[in-house]
């Protein structure tokens, strides 16, 4: 922390509106809430601008530099700012596509008061604006030999296109034809600790003295490609991620007995006796977990491939009624670097052309926030785009433009 610089500390003595723009200094804006200042840019370079995240506090005169979570976004050529709630702002970065503009910054919601109570010091967090949904997540456990691998083959053959892995991270040392972020994704031991500790992990172990781990960002990128990632990991690693801000489906599977499943074992051929009977003791403690903990949300016993899987099915919602994601009304567009934000209710009225012309009409965007889910440390999910021709369409029912 420090004393702020002269032009913020004058700036916010003269009570600027929420959004202000500091265009005398070209990098940075700034939003009230409350009595912080939240001060978003960073320094100029000769075609970028760098978007960081500086509090003045008001009441102490002192300038804070938070800790900032999820992904934060690339330099841009500008950007613009709306406060949404006094939990989140708005930014839209100019001169880029709608797939990359718009970012949430989290201020004081339930994910940053959390970090901010473990970590005892000012939290801030980005969460990046996607388009049209995911759906939830899907964690299936069960002990070794229960047959989950082969329920999560079949439904990747049936429906290749709906469902991904996630690719894992570890700090071993790639082998043979490994490939980073096909195989896994290698790490440095400490950058992975420091990404564990900043809340970026969903579940992590350590196996023979190198961690691996599922990170939030991993899960993301498969939901990004329009499919549901799937999550394949041991009772442990499925109570860290319940845990965890992910919403998602937990699934236990399990054997139709104890008997059944030490003969399935058997039948495979591919371990010692000893490791046998050791796949069987930690079957049980983890069968008495998933079924006691809490931890899952439905469990099913595989007495019969077959009919095991289409209770999968069922259960992911696979059964005849698979409903596509909405498409947004506009594709690829560049936004300009001279543009205008407004909002009315849940949305918000992106003028394209010149802010000053009122009357401006074909270059208005309308984004939809009225369906947003999820949010830090991952993605803001459920906007909508469409265009209009005039102000005068947002006052006369925007459900009727839809």
């Amino acid at each position: 922390m420090g004393e702020a610089p002269a032009f913020f500390v004058d700036d916010l003595q003269k009570g600027f509106p929420n959004g202000f723009d500091l265009k005398s200094k070209g990098s940075a804006t700034a939003t009230v809430i409350g009595n912080k200042a939240y001060l978003i840019g960073g320094a100029d370079d000769e075609s970028t601008l760098s978007i960081g995240v500086q509090i003045f506090d008001q009441t102490r005169g002192e300038l804070v530099h938070p800790i900032v979570l999820g992904t934060i976004p690339k330099p841009c050529k500008g950007h613009s700012v709306l406060l949404l709630s006094e939990d989140q702002i708005l930014i839209i970065k100019r001169g880029s596509t709608l797939d990359d503009c718009i970012w949430f910054l989290e201020v004081d919601t339930q994910y940053v008061r959390e970090q901010r109570k473990i970590l005892g010091t000012e939290v801030v967090a980005w969460s990046k604006g996607v388009r049209g949904y995911a759906g939830k997540p899907v964690v299936i456990s069960g002990p070794s030999g229960v047959g989950k691998g082969t329920l999560i083959s079949m439904l990747m053959e049936e429906f290749p296109s709906m469902f991904g892995f996630s690719v894992s991270h570890t700090t071993r040392a790639p082998r043979g034809m490994e490939k980073d972020g096909v195989h896994y994704h290698f790490a440095e031991r400490s950058a992975m600790e420091k990404d564990i500790k900043d809340g970026k992990f969903l579940e992590f172990a350590s196996v023979h003295g190198n961690l691996y781990g599922t990170s939030v960002e991993a899960v993301e990128v498969v939901a990004d490609a329009g499919k549901r990632c799937i999550l394949d990991i041991d009772v442990q690693g499925a109570r860290s991620v319940r845990a965890s801000s992910l919403e998602a489906i937990f699934i236990f599977v399990c054997p139709p007995s104890m008997e059944e499943l030490e003969k399935r074992l058997r039948a495979r051929g591919t371990e010692t006796e000893e490791q046998i009977l050791k796949r069987l003791r930690n079957a049980q403690a983890e069968i008495e977990q998933g079924q006691l903990s809490g931890i899952f949300d439905h469990i099913l016993y595989n007495d019969n491939l077959e009919d095991c899987y289409e209770s999968l099915k069922k259960l992911l919602g696979l059964d005849g009624n698979v409903i596509a994601s909405p498409k947004s009304s506009i594709k690829g567009v560049d936004l300009p670097m001279d543009l205008s934000l407004s909002k009315i209710d849940q949305k918000v009225i992106i003028n394209c052309g010149n802010p000053e012309l009122k009357t401006a009409s074909k270059n208005l965007i309308v984004m939809d926030l009225s369906s947003l889910k999820g949010g830090a440390p991952g993605r803001t999910r459920g906007l909508d785009f469409y265009a209009i021709d005039s102000f005068s369409d947002c006052l006369n029912g925007f459900n009727q433009l839809r």
